[in-house]
């Protein structure tokens, strides 16, 4: 996975982290959670605040 697989990183976060409200994810915690998820590949230094902010609303609008 990489940074611009937003819904698929969303996916596995929600999966990973089923009790966690995204709505209340400090960014530091967020980028840290997604270069851990198995499976992504991407450069951890790729990521900006526009690249979490997708990330977090569509985990949002997974749940």
């Amino acid at each position: 996975m990489k940074w611009t697989d937003v819904l698929e990183l969303a996916i596995a976060l929600s999966e990973t982290h089923p009790t966690i409200d995204p709505k209340t994810i400090r960014f530091t915690d967020l980028h840290r959670w997604v270069i851990e998820l198995p499976g992504f590949s991407d450069d951890p230094k790729r990521s900006g605040e526009k690249i979490l902010e997708a990330i977090q609303q569509a985990w949002i609008d997974e749940l």
